[in-house]
């Protein structure tokens, strides 16, 4: 990543293919990776991810599908998305050990992420659920399993990160969403941060959708939020 690029993954979350194209041109001098996300690629497929890719000038693609089923369907969707060469790939880290293996074996090239513990639940909600709490308990248990079944990513609530970090060392890509610049609406995530806290914690990858892409500029948007974090240098290697 160049020292112009700032360690944001910009959520191409849109209504159209039209829209996520023009979004990832208008942030993709500014960031270092696009994220295409469950919505969009239901929708428009490989389409998504090349044009991402093309518009954002060759950025770093975050395939976001949040894969959860037995081992051998989560297998077959890694293979099936083999060809789209993506740097990230997410899994349910819920999953288990044996479904997380699955997906780092079929897809050795690419960094299978295991999401821990979703931004958008409260305490509340994991107690509904029952995951065993607090939140913090579950997403550095959850952290561990993934990295041991071969998980080179994790995505955690920036209130967690320092822990995650604590609890697998450096050389694991730590990504966070529910990052919100000060003043911003919080949306639907309930454990947020700022960039630059999230950074100084120990985060390596900064999911922001809305802050940017909800902006009349969006060009402008990426722009400010990278010229406060260019000169943050990412924890872990080849981010």
């Amino acid at each position: 990543m160049t020292a112009l690029l700032a360690p944001v993954a910009v959520a191409l979350d849109g209504p159209d293919l039209a829209t996520i194209t023009s979004w990832a041109r208008a942030a993709g001098p500014y960031v270092s990776t696009v994220k295409v996300g469950l919505e969009t690629f239901l929708r428009d497929g490989a389409d998504a991810v090349h044009a991402a890719r093309e518009a954002s000038g060759g950025r770093d693609v975050f395939l976001d599908l949040k894969l959860h089923d037995i081992p051998n369907t989560v297998a077959g969707a890694a293979r099936s998305v083999a060809h789209l060469s993506p740097t990230y790939l997410t899994v349910h880290a819920s999953g288990g050990s044996a479904m997380i293996r699955a997906a780092v074996e079929e897809l050795p090239g690419t960094r299978i992420t295991a999401v821990t513990v979703l931004t958008s639940m409260s305490e509340d909600d994991l107690s509904a659920v029952g995951l065993l709490g607090p939140s913090i308990d579950a997403v550095r248990r959850l952290a561990a399993l993934s990295v041991a079944a071969g998980a080179r990513a994790l995505v955690c609530s920036p209130q967690e990160v320092a822990a995650v970090r604590s609890e697998v060392g450096e050389g694991i890509v730590l990504i966070t969403p529910g990052v919100r610049p000060a003043g911003a609406a919080l949306g639907d995530q309930a454990r947020v941060a700022t960039p630059e806290q999230a950074l100084a914690d120990g985060a390596d990858l900064l999911v922001i959708g809305r802050p940017i892409t909800g902006a009349a500029d969006v060009a402008a948007a990426a722009a400010a939020i990278a010229g406060a974090l260019t000169h943050h240098e990412p924890k872990s290697a080849d981010v």
